[in-house]
């Protein structure tokens, strides 16, 4: 959760006049010592229409099974946005490398608002490298991506230890870049899933993302004759839990779904997230995590949200 100061501008922002409010979105009155929880959320019926026109009081909002007042709604926020584009290029990617910088270049140039928003580039393989840190230049993530890619002959005879450091990206990601930012943030996860000497695991990978309030999109996307024809399983499960656990969306490339479709998908939800905040009706006496379920009174959607959050004392 958000430091006092955070806290306070952030739920300062939620209010300012956005796209989409509403006159029933609430103007509060703060204080220094209110810790405002903000839960990011996008709804879609079961087909998968997403579903943008709902108010607040179409919510219903608990934490560890108590109900919560939801004091704090907009819609179709406005807010900045932090967008990480995390880029498997171990060797497994070589044939795959080249879609996944050109789908990039592309919705890096549809999402991205200068000035306003910020991206960075982390690449993984047997290291983990951030190629570009958190900017609004267009131009220079343009110039970042190219160099996105596998490694070189004489790294890979240079080699030490794993080859690909995929909880290892995700938790360096969450802890020195993303707890960092105050607006909202996500992850987008381009890879086969399989992670091959990584120090953290899967279940630090998804508790750092959460920590650091980050929702996280899955893109698997992966050379299925490089795993002899049957792809990497388990780096499905991963890139599940990842997405699912963190409140983001799971996607696969293939024939019916490419990867530049998939991108406009994620760009639509990015624009039509429910922004949901509110104040913990029991305080923080130790630092934990607590249970989070936000759904909504209608039985035929489907509310994507993160299901729990780091309450820090």
């Amino acid at each position: 959760m958000y430091s006092f100061a955070r806290q306070f501008a952030i739920a300062a922002i939620l209010f300012l006049p956005v796209s989409g409010q509403t006159p029933e979105q609430d103007q509060p009155t703060f204080s220094t010592d209110v810790k405002v929880v903000n839960i990011l959320a996008t709804v879609r019926t079961k087909p998968g229409q997403i579903i943008n026109d709902l108010g607040k009081d179409d919510f219903v909002l608990t934490e560890n099974k108590r109900s919560q007042e939801i004091r704090y709604f907009s819609r179709e926020s406005d807010l900045p946005l932090t967008i990480g584009l995390m880029v498997d290029t171990s060797m497994s990617q070589t044939k795959v490398l080249e879609s996944e910088r050109s789908a990039s270049f592309q919705f890096v140039d549809q999402v991205l608002r200068e000035g306003k928003d910020k991206v960075f580039v982390t690449q993984f393989d047997m290291a983990v490298m951030t190629r570009q840190t958190p900017t609004s230049s267009r131009r220079d993530l343009e110039k970042t991506l190219p160099y996105v890619d596998t490694p070189s002959r004489n790294e890979l005879e240079a080699q030490r230890g794993g080859g690909t450091l995929l909880f290892d990206a995700v938790v360096k990601a969450s802890r020195e870049i993303m707890t960092g930012q105050q607006n909202r943030k996500a992850m987008i996860i381009l890879s086969d899933g399989g992670d091959n000497g990584s120090d953290e695991t899967l279940a630090s990978a998804i508790e750092a993302a959460q920590r650091a309030d980050t929702i996280i999109y899955s893109i698997l996307f992966s050379d299925a004759t490089y795993y002899g024809g049957f792809g990497d399983p388990e780096g499905r499960t991963y890139m599940q839990r990842l997405a699912k656990e963190t409140g983001g969306g799971y996607f696969e490339v293939s024939k019916k779904q490419n990867i530049n479709q998939i991108f406009g998908i994620i760009e639509n939800e990015l624009r039509s997230q429910y922004n949901v905040g509110f104040v913990s009706d029991q305080p923080v006496r130790i630092s934990e995590f607590r249970n989070l379920q936000l759904t909504t009174k209608r039985k035929d959607l489907i509310v994507q949200a993160r299901d729990r959050y780091w309450a820090q004392r």
